[in-house]
């Protein structure tokens, strides 16, 4: 496939770093990567996951999470419902 098409995007500095950290893990460049991403968005005619508005309860927990507030459980006690 010929590639004549350049895409620019502006990201957070640190989001992309750790992308293409992941990317390298995965022995993937991030253009790889983004033909990867808009290949599936065209194999699947939209987005290839899941978006959702989240509900009061989500952002509510979301915000306390980002706060530090609330409960914290370890892997084991969440999966045993403790």
């Amino acid at each position: 496939m010929i590639k004549d098409s350049v895409v620019r995007a502006r990201v957070n500095s640190h989001i992309k770093e750790s992308a293409e950290n992941v990317f390298k893990e995965l022995g993937l460049t991030t253009s790889q990567a983004i033909t990867i991403f808009l290949t599936r968005v065209t194999k699947e005619q939209g987005i290839p996951f899941d978006l959702k508005i989240p509900n009061e309860t989500t952002k509510k927990a979301m915000q306390e999470a980002k706060d530090g507030i609330g409960e914290t459980l370890t892997y084991e006690e969440f999966i045993s419902g403790k």
